[in-house]
């Protein structure tokens, strides 16, 4: 009897599946050290590929850079969503920034790819962004208006409040307790009735500026 081609097909296809999230994790690292602009040469090498290996499954570098933070931009759409869903405004918000924060944590280049521009999908994508935008600006007011969230509090504080957590996961990127705990610092000096005295002006700082501090330095 002849031996069945099959598992010949499901080996290469494993074998596809397995180079596939080999060059994801790469780039997610790389793009975490050198932002989402690094060379897709840098990546493959990284992932043990060669380049046209990585071009035959990503044909460009935003499809490289979307399929690397997939996961990261679903979770961040939920948290969103889920935080304008909360009944309790000050726990929706709350939660948006410490899910935010956790995914910063975890994955350093995703900021950059969440603010970048896709030509081949720019539509998409700036509905996006434009939708977190309304949505945050709706949580501020609604955490605001329930007396929860500090008057003076500007939308542009949380990007400022990335950028400086950002900073704290370069420097320290295995320290998970340290993360949490800045991020809790920073959520209790929102609360109004902690509140003491105004605050200067806001930055005009927004979320396209924030990404990876080693790549924001050079």
């Amino acid at each position: 009897m002849a031996p069945s081609r099959i598992p010949v097909r499901d080996d290469l296809r494993a074998d596809a599946r397995r180079n596939r999230e080999r060059i994801l994790a790469a780039a997610r690292a790389v793009f975490a050290e050198s932002g989402i602009d690094a060379p897709m040469a840098t990546v493959a090498r990284r992932a043990g590929v060669g380049v046209a290996t990585l071009y035959r499954r990503f044909p460009n570098r935003d499809a490289l850079v979307r399929a690397a933070f997939a996961r990261q931009m679903d979770t961040c759409t939920r948290a969103f969503a889920d935080a304008l869903a909360d009944h309790d405004p000050w726990r929706g918000f709350r939660r948006l920034v410490e899910v935010v924060c956790e995914l910063q944590r975890e994955e350093r280049g995703f900021p950059a790819a969440f603010v970048a521009a896709f030509p081949d999908d720019a539509v998409a994508h700036a509905r996006l962004r434009s939708q977190a935008d309304r949505s945050l600006a709706t949580l501020v007011r609604r955490a605001q208006a329930a007396g929860a969230l500090r008057a003076d509090f500007h939308p542009s504080d949380l990007a400022v409040v990335f950028a400086a957590h950002g900073g704290l996961v370069t420097a320290l990127p295995a320290d998970a307790a340290a993360s949490r705990r800045l991020v809790a610092y920073l959520l209790e000096a929102f609360r109004a009735d902690v509140a003491n005295g105004p605050l200067p002006a806001p930055s005009s700082t927004d979320f396209r500026q924030v990404g990876p501090a080693d790549r924001a330095a050079r």
